[in-house]
């Protein structure tokens, strides 16, 4: 009898703890399913950013690499920047000389009449430096006999107004022309000062008339106009224009506001 109920109480007792059990289990899953909705997404977020974040890191990642890249292309572009500066300033250091190419060309057909008026000068000088040597008393004959009117060339008149020439192309003779000079000669060194481009007069005056032809005195000298002036010149062109006389196998009166155009004269004894 005693077995029987050791039994029973046993069996009794695995029937309360059975129970039991059963009892738990149904009051856990009201419990979770009491919880808010709301609490568990945010449980569940944490866990899900969590996830996300590494993949972004990993997204991200290349772009912070292609920074270094995009200033390294950077830095080489700067180099070409730099050097624009650098080729316009050589364009400005280049331009004043393309300026200065016509200053200097114009100086230099400034300074081309100087540099052909010095042939001139030096042609005159030499010729005089080789004048023939003349006595006085053959000068005097050939002063004489009027040696610097053969036949052609311009004849004496009685007044100056008679000295002007319509056709002066035709009537004037060089001394060429006319044969050579044959008068008398002026010393190198007082023609040097006295005579030539650089020494203009004005005869102050107008002229006298000398056997037939216009006397007119300068740097210590008597000169014979034997040359006709053109016709076209000012009438008082001896006294109002700048003259000069010069030397070639002969001596020639100028006047600077008609260049080109030499007039025959002879030294007067």
């Amino acid at each position: 009898m005693q077995l029987i109920r050791s039994i029973s109480a046993v069996a009794l007792l695995l029937t309360v703890g059975a129970a039991g059990s059963l009892y738990a289990r149904q009051e856990r899953p009201k419990e979770s399913q009491g919880k808010p909705a709301e609490q568990q997404q945010k449980q569940a977020q944490p866990q899900q950013q969590q996830r996300a974040q590494p993949a972004q890191q990993k997204q991200a990642q290349p772009q912070q690499h292609a920074q270094p890249a995009q200033q390294a292309q950077q830095k080489q572009a700067q180099p070409q920047q730099h050097a624009q500066p650098a080729q316009q300033a050589q364009q400005k250091q280049a331009q004043p000389q393309q300026h200065a190419q016509p200053a200097q060309q114009a100086q230099q057909k400034q300074a081309q009449p100087q540099q052909h008026a010095q042939p001139a000068q030096q042609a005159q000088q030499a010729a005089q430096q080789q004048q023939p040597q003349r006595t006085q008393q053959q000068a005097t004959a050939w002063q004489q006999k009027k040696g610097w009117a053969p036949q052609g060339a311009w004849q004496a008149h009685s007044t100056w107004q008679e000295g002007g020439s319509q056709r002066w192309d035709s009537d004037h003779r060089t001394w060429a022309q006319r044969g050579g000079y044959g008068g008398s000669y002026i010393p190198q060194a007082t023609f040097s000062l006295s005579f030539g481009m650089q020494h203009s007069f004005r005869m102050n005056g107008l002229p006298s008339m000398y056997m037939g032809y216009p006397r007119f005195a300068y740097g210590g000298y008597s000169f014979l106009l034997v040359d006709p002036y053109p016709g076209y010149w000012a009438a008082g062109w001896y006294d109002s224009d700048n003259l000069y006389i010069t030397y070639d196998n002969g001596y020639y009166l100028y006047d600077s506001r008609y260049p080109g155009i030499g007039l025959a004269i002879t030294v007067v004894l």
